[in-house]
C-alpha cells in the first residue's frame, strides 16, 4: 500500500504583526482583511479601492489605514506584504509588480488566467525570494484538515477514484466574469480551480497523464479553448497510478438548492468525503466510510474562510521567504488549461 508524504504544520513564532496593503476591497477583500485583523497577525497599513462605497466600508474596518488611489501608491508605502482581491485579469500583472518591488503577495484565485500567467507569477516570487500565497480556502476547512491525513496515511487503502463537485445555483454578478479574455474562463476557473486543487493536494500532487472534458454554455457544447464562458463542465483526470478523478462544476444549475459541494475519495479499504450541509456555501461535514457504515468526523460551525490568508500572514511574520509549494499553483493551472483544451506550452 502506498502512502503520501504530508509536511507537518510549521510552528510560527510571531514577533510582530505584518504591515499589509490591501488592493481590492469588495466583499471578499473586506472579508479577508477583517479575518487577518481579527486574528491579530497583521495590521492594515494602506488600502486601495476605486469604488467609494467599498472604500468606506473598508475604512470602517481599518480606520487607521492610509487610503491610497492605486497599486502604485500602495507600493510606495512601507509594507511587509500585499493582499490582492481585484478582478481576475489583473491578478498576475499586479502580483508581479509587487514582487518586483520585493513585496510578498497573497492573491485571490485564480492567480492567472492561464498556465503561462501563473508560472510567470511563481517565477517572479522565486526570483525575488518572497512568499506567495493563493486563496485556496477549501484546503483550510476543518473537514479537509481531517480528510487529507486519512488519505495520506493510507488509512483508506489505495485510492483509485475521487469525485468532486461544485454546483452554484447563481452566476457571478459582475460582467467581466462572462468574458474569458478578462476572467480566463467560466465556472471551471471560478469554481473548478478549487476542485482540481483539492483533488491534487489531497492525493499528494500526482502526475496527471490524461484529461478529458466537456464544456457547455446554456446547454450548448463548446469547442476547445472557447471564446464563451462555460456555465457547466465535466472533466475526468487520469493519474499516473491509474486512479481516476471526476470533476463537475456549474453556474446557475437547477439543483434544487443554493449549492452542491463535495469532495469524495474512495480507496480499497474505505472512503472519506467532504459535503456541504443543506445547500450551504459555508457549512461542511466530513465523513468516513467503511462498507455501509458512515462515521461523522466534523460538523459545523467552522469559521474557515480567512484561514488561508491568516496562514500566509503568519508565515510572512515569521520571516519565511519563497515557499516551493507555490509550484503547486502551476500544476493546478496546467490541468485547468487541459480542461479548457488549450495548447500546452
Amino acid at each position: 500500500m502506498s502512502t503520501i508524504a504530508v509536511t507537518k504544520p510549521v510552528a510560527f513564532h510571531l514577533t510582530k504583526r505584518s504591515r499589509l496593503g490591501f488592493l481590492g476591497l469588495g466583499w471578499i477583500g473586506r472579508h479577508r482583511m477583517k479575518a487577518l485583523l481579527d486574528a491579530g497577525v497583521a495590521e492594515a497599513a494602506a488600502i486601495a479601492e476605486p469604488r467609494a462605497e467599498c472604500m468606506a466600508e473598508a475604512a470602517a474596518l481599518a480606520p487607521d489605514a492610509r487610503q491610497v488611489p492605486s497599486l502604485e501608491a500602495l507600493l510606495e508605502e512601507s509594507l511587509d506584504g500585499i493582499v490582492i482581491a481585484t478582478p481576475s485579469a489583473d491578478h498576475a500583472g499586479q502580483a508581479m509588480r509587487a514582487l518586483a518591488r520585493g513585496i510578498p503577495v497573497f492573491c485571490q484565485k485564480p492567480l492567472g488566467r492561464n498556465h503561462a500567467e501563473v508560472k510567470a507569477v511563481v517565477d517572479a516570487a522565486r526570483n525575488a525570494d518572497r512568499l506567495l500565497g493563493l486563496d485556496l480556502s477549501y484546503r483550510y476547512t476543518a473537514a479537509m484538515e481531517r480528510i487529507r491525513p486519512i488519505v495520506a496515511g493510507g488509512n483508506i487503502g489505495q485510492v483509485h477514484a475521487a469525485d468532486l463537485v461544485f454546483h452554484n445555483a447563481y452566476g457571478p454578478d459582475k460582467p467581466w466574469f462572462y468574458d474569458p479574455a478578462l476572467s480566463g474562463g467560466g465556472c471551471v476557473i471560478d469554481l473548478g480551480v478549487h476542485l482540481v486543487d483539492l483533488a491534487l493536494w489531497t492525493l499528494g500532487f500526482p502526475k496527471v497523464v490524461d484529461v478529458q472534458s466537456h464544456l457547455f454554455a446554456q446547454g450548448d457544447t463548446l469547442p476547445p479553448d472557447p471564446a464563451t464562458a462555460e456555465d457547466f463542465a465535466i472533466a475526468t483526470l487520469t493519474l499516473e497510478s491509474g486512479a481516476v478523478v471526476r470533476l463537475a462544476c456549474s453556474w446557475r444549475l437547477n439543483a434544487g438548492k443554493d449549492a452542491e459541494i463535495s469532495a469524495a475519495f474512495y480507496g480499497t479499504e474505505g472512503g472519506v468525503a467532504l459535503r456541504n450541509v443543506n445547500g450551504s456555501f459555508y457549512d461542511f461535514i466530513a465523513e468516513r466510510f467503511r462498507g455501509t457504515a458512515c462515521e461523522r468526523l466534523t460538523s459545523p460551525p467552522d469559521d474557515w474562510g480567512g484561514r488561508a490568508a491568516i496562514d500566509w500572514a503568519a508565515r510572512l511574520a515569521s520571516g519565511i521567504g519563497y515557499d516551493p509549494q507555490a509550484e503547486q499553483f502551476i500544476d493546478v493551472a496546467r490541468v485547468l488549461d487541459r480542461i479548457y483544451g488549450r495548447k500546452q506550452s
